[in-house]
């Protein structure tokens, strides 16, 4: 994994592809998260990325965890 950020908070960053591998996600489903609405108020580093917090990926991923399990459970 790419270095990730850490702020003078503790508060760890993540860039789209690093928080796809944090939750073992595809960069796409990151993307889907954003235009959906789930994944909101991004900053930016210094090269124009969008970046995110620790916390607010896996509130994201806990949020559409129990979704995905219930597509799961249908396609079975």
């Amino acid at each position: 994994m790419d270095t990730y950020r850490e702020d003078a908070n503790g508060e760890i960053w993540f860039t789209i592809k690093q928080a796809a591998e944090f939750t073992g996600r595809t960069k796409e489903t990151i993307y889907s998260w954003e235009r959906r609405g789930i994944l909101t108020d991004a900053h930016h580093d210094e090269h124009g990325r969008r970046i995110y917090t620790q916390t607010q990926i896996a509130t994201a991923e806990r949020s559409v965890r129990p979704r995905a399990q219930r597509i799961l459970r249908r396609a079975a």
